[in-house]
C-alpha cells in the first residue's frame, strides 16, 4: 500500500508540474535522442528570458542529441530570437539557434539555424529522415563570439535563414527547398553541446514567432491579425511584450507621468501601465473613429489626435484637440484628409500631413492649436511623399520622412520650411522619425526597398533603427513583423531610456 501511495504521490507532483512549468511562448521541452546528461529550459517572466541547458554528442551525420524547446506550427511562420551562449565552453562546436524539425525522433529531418562557441553562423539541414546533414558555403563568422541574432522563414516549401551582429540587418545565409516536409512541423529553441560528457547553457531573449498573412491579405475581408504591444531598452535592445490580443491596435504614446502607454484601438483611445495590466478607455467625447495619429503636448496638458468624420474628402480625417484632462474636442482642420503628428515645444502649434483640392499631393502643414489659418512647410512634385513631421523639442527643425530622393528617407527642415536636409541614405525606405526627449536620438521604421516608396503596408518584415538626431551611422535596434500602426506616433519614454511599438503576431480571433 505504502509503494501504491509513494507512485501516486509522484504521479501527482509530476502532472502538477507538467501542467505549471511556464516556458513563455512554447509548449514543449525535450531532450532529442537520450543524451548522457539531462537538458532542460527555463523562462523568467519578468525580463521574458529563456535559459536553455543540453548535451548531446552533436547535431550531426545521420542522427542528433540535443535539448530542444518548441511549438508544433502549421504554414508559413517567422521565428526570430537573439542567443547568447554562456561560459567558455568546453567544446567550440558547442551549438545554440533556431530549429525546424519534423519529429522528435533523433534521425529527423530539418533545418537549423546555428550560432556555435568559435562564432560561426551557419545554416545546415537533413532533408530527409535518416540522411547524412549538409551545411552551406555560405555563413558569417564573428571570432570568439558567442552571441547572435538568428531568423528562420518558412513560406510555402521554401525555408530561408538570416542572421545579423548587433546592429546590423538581417542577411541572407541560405535557403532551402522542402518540398517532402510536413504541414505541421516542430519549431523551435534548440542547445547542443557537441560533447557527450559536457553541458552547455544559453540565453535567449526577443523571441518572436510570427505568422505572416500572404501577400495578396485583404484585411477588409479576412480581419485583421493579432497584435503584440512592445517596449525596448534602446540601452541593451532588449523587448518586452506587455500587451496583445488576436485583433488590431496601434501606434502607443508614453504618457507625460511615464508609467502608461495611449494607444488607439477600435476608434478609441486606451491607457495601459507600461509594465502590462488592465487596459482603460481614455474619454475622448464624441470623437469614437479615430486613427493611428494621436500626441500629447509636451506640458502633457494637450492631447491631439486624427478623427475621421463621414462624407467628406479621404475618408474625413480631421485634426483635434482637446485637454488631457477630458472636456470637448477643438476643431483644428475644417479640411480633411488632416493626419496628425507632432506638437510644437511651446505647444501652441500642431503639424500635420495633409491633401488639399489644389494641391492633390501629400504635404506637410503647420497650424495654430487654436485655430486660423494653415502654412504649407513642404511643396512635392508629382509621385512625391511626404509624411511623420515631428518637432524636435528644442524646436529648431522639424523631422519627416519625404521621397525627393527617389525612395524615402528621413529629413528635417526648420520649422518654417527652409534649408530641408536628408539624413538618411540607403536603398530602403524610411519612414516615421521620432525624436527622443532629451533630442539625442531619432528612431525610426524602415521598409525594405521591395516596398513600394510611397506605401507603408502592415504586415512586413521591417526594421526599427536608432541614429543620433544630427544625423550618422544608422543600427537596427529591433526586427519585427509589422509597419503602418508599429510607430506612427512619437512613442519615447520621458527618459529617453525605453521606446514602444506594435508588431504583429499572426494569430488571428476564431
Amino acid at each position: 500500500m505504502r509503494s501504491l501511495i509513494t507512485l501516486f504521490s509522484v504521479l501527482c507532483t509530476s502532472l502538477i508540474f507538467s501542467q505549471t512549468t511556464d516556458y513563455g511562448i512554447f509548449q514543449y521541452n525535450e531532450d532529442i535522442g537520450n543524451p548522457k546528461i539531462e537538458g532542460g529550459a527555463t523562462y523568467d517572466e519578468n525580463s521574458q528570458t529563456y535559459t536553455l541547458s543540453g548535451s548531446g554528442y552533436n547535431i550531426w551525420f545521420e542522427r542528433d542529441e540535443f535539448n530542444y524547446l518548441f511549438n508544433k506550427v502549421q504554414g508559413d511562420f517567422i521565428i526570430t530570437a537573439n542567443f547568447e551562449l554562456t561560459g567558455e565552453g568546453v567544446d567550440p562546436h558547442r551549438k545554440v539557434g533556431l530549429m525546424i524539425r519534423e519529429s522528435r525522433a533523433d534521425n529527423s529531418a530539418h533545418v537549423s539555424a546555428a550560432l556555435h562557441g568559435d562564432g560561426l553562423t551557419t545554416m545546415q539541414w537533413r532533408s530527409t529522415t535518416g540522411e547524412s546533414m549538409v551545411s552551406p558555403d555560405n555563413e558569417i563568422s564573428s571570432p570568439k563570439s558567442k552571441y547572435g541574432i538568428l531568423q528562420l522563414e518558412r513560406k510555402g516549401a521554401n525555408i530561408t535563414m538570416r542572421a545579423a551582429h548587433l546592429g546590423e540587418d538581417l542577411q541572407e545565409i541560405g535557403s532551402l527547398e522542402t518540398e517532402n516536409f510536413k504541414d505541421e512541423v516542430l519549431v523551435g529553441l534548440f542547445i547542443s553541446a557537441h560533447n557527450e560528457d559536457a553541458k552547455e547553457t544559453a540565453k535567449v531573449w526577443n523571441v518572436r514567432l510570427d505568422k505572416p498573412v500572404p501577400e495578396d491579405y485583404d484585411p477588409g475581408k479576412q480581419g485583421w491579425i493579432g497584435c503584440r504591444l512592445e517596449t525596448i531598452d534602446i540601452r541593451n535592445g532588449k523587448r518586452k511584450v506587455i500587451y496583445k490580443k488576436k485583433g488590431r491596435f496601434e501606434a502607443p504614446n508614453w504618457m507625460p507621468d511615464g508609467k502608461k502607454l495611449l494607444f488607439n484601438m477600435d476608434g478609441s483611445l486606451y491607457t495601459i501601465p507600461v509594465e502590462g495590466g488592465d487596459i482603460v478607455k481614455f474619454d475622448t467625447g464624441f470623437a469614437n473613429n479615430l486613427n493611428n495619429d494621436h500626441g500629447i503636448s509636451y506640458n502633457g496638458k494637450l492631447l491631439a489626435f486624427s478623427h475621421h468624420r463621414d462624407n467628406l474628402p479621404g475618408g474625413g480625417s480631421t485634426v483635434y484637440v482637446m485637454p488631457m484632462s477630458g472636456g470637448t474636442p477643438i476643431l483644428v482642420t475644417p479640411e480633411t484628409p488632416s493626419y496628425w503628428h507632432g506638437w510644437s515645444p511651446d505647444n501652441e502649434t500642431v503639424a500635420y500631413v495633409a491633401t488639399r483640392e489644389d494641391n492633390p499631393t501629400y504635404d506637410i502643414y503647420k497650424k495654430s492649436s487654436k485655430g486660423g489659418e494653415e502654412i504649407a512647410l513642404t511643396n512635392t512634385g508629382e509621385g512625391e511623399h511626404v509624411d511623420g513631421s515631428e518637432y524636435s523639442p528644442d524646436g529648431k527643425y522639424i523631422y519627416y520622412n519625404g521621397s525627393a530622393s527617389g525612395t524615402m528617407q528621413i529629413w528635417r527642415m526648420k520649422p518654417d520650411g527652409s534649408d530641408k536636409e536628408q539624413l538618411t541614405f540607403n536603398s530602403n525606405n524610411d519612414w516615421f522619425p521620432h525624436i527622443s526627449p532629451d533630442g539625442k536620438w531619432i528612431v525610426y521604421i524602415s521598409f525594405s526597398s521591395e516596398i513600394p516608396v510611397n506605401d507603408h503596408p502592415s504586415y512586413k518584415r521591417v526594421t526599427l533603427n536608432l541614429m543620433p538626431a544630427e544625423g550618422g551611422v544608422p543600427k537596427v535596434i529591433a526586427y519585427l513583423y509589422g509597419g503602418q500602426g508599429s510607430i506612427n506616433v512619437p512613442s519615447w519614454s520621458p527618459d529617453s531610456k525605453h521606446f514602444a511599438f506594435v508588431s504583429n503576431s499572426g494569430e488571428k480571433a476564431e
